[in-house]
């Protein structure tokens, strides 16, 4: 199996960080986790971090931030990015007022393309991180790939294999789709006891998922390995793809604390082979 590169996204132990960003990335570090991804700074300077990161032999490939901030402030923020050494910006969430069959799309397109211009001037790849609403379709093809589309090669996904099984479709014969597009990727697994019922996006842009109420669906985030995913197969296409990052995220759970998911999470890669 290709040697992957393993990070973490850090919203999975936020509040770790939030209350001891040393030993929470000391503790990363020894579960074997080289790569983080950031999702908000602790009020840090981007010397401050990457001084930490050196500190425990981490390295950031990839930050979560809104693309307004790079419109408002680009000087400040790529000055920033390029500090704390990273090769990739991800939009992390958009709702579908801004996507394909809103009033606002063309908008989005023309400031997305703006943003990626930057970033790709200055080395940065931009990223859209998906949920599963973008598997919503407008005129037979989801809002996601009408985003990718239109705004071009300057805007790449970083799937996240969690919300393309929640929607409905297989991770690993989507990820199958963006050859050589699909730099990283978000592997996070979950149960869920309606899962399996078709597509959950079925009308054509619908407002709301068929089970709008995740617990009702007995929807759980699980660390990766202990859930639905077939991860095996999902290594396997993004083996296929040339993906050369795995992140991982479990945005909550109820079974474990933080730490102990991520940890569960990476000691099953390990003993994947990665």
């Amino acid at each position: 199996m290709k040697d992957f590169k393993v990070g973490v996204q850090l919203y999975s132990v936020r509040d770790d960080m939030e209350k001891d960003i040393d030993g929470t990335l000391k503790a990363l570090k020894e579960m074997g986790y080289d790569y983080v991804e950031f999702a908000g700074y602790y009020d840090l300077s981007a010397e401050e971090l990457k001084q930490k990161l050196d500190t425990y032999g981490l390295k950031a490939v990839s930050t979560h931030q809104t693309y307004k901030d790079i419109l408002e402030d680009p000087e400040k923020w790529i000055k920033f990015i390029k500090t704390l050494g990273l090769k990739y910006f991800a939009m992390p969430w958009m709702g579908l007022d801004q996507h394909k069959g809103s009033d606002a799309f063309e908008q989005t397109v023309g400031d997305f393309k703006k943003v990626g211009k930057i970033l790709k001037d200055n080395g940065i790849q931009f990223l859209y991180h998906n949920h599963s609403h973008e598997f919503n379709r407008v005129d037979g093809k989801f809002v996601l790939e009408w985003l990718l589309e239109e705004v071009g090669e300057d805007l790449m996904p970083e799937i996240d294999v969690c919300w393309v099984h929640f929607a409905g479709y297989k991770p690993e014969e989507y990820i199958l789709k963006y050859e050589n597009r699909l730099p990283v990727l978000h592997m996070k697994d979950f149960a869920c006891t309606k899962l399996g019922n078709g597509p959950v996006y079925t009308d054509e842009a619908a407002d709301a998922p068929k089970y709008p109420d995740m617990k009702e669906v007995g929807f759980e985030f699980h660390p990766v390995g202990s859930g639905v995913q077939d991860v095996p197969a999902i290594l396997k296409a993004c083996e296929k793809v040339g993906t050369e990052y795995i992140i991982v995220e479990d945005e909550r759970n109820d079974n474990f604390t933080p730490l102990e998911a991520v940890r569960k999470s990476r000691e099953y890669l390990k003993s994947l082979g990665i």
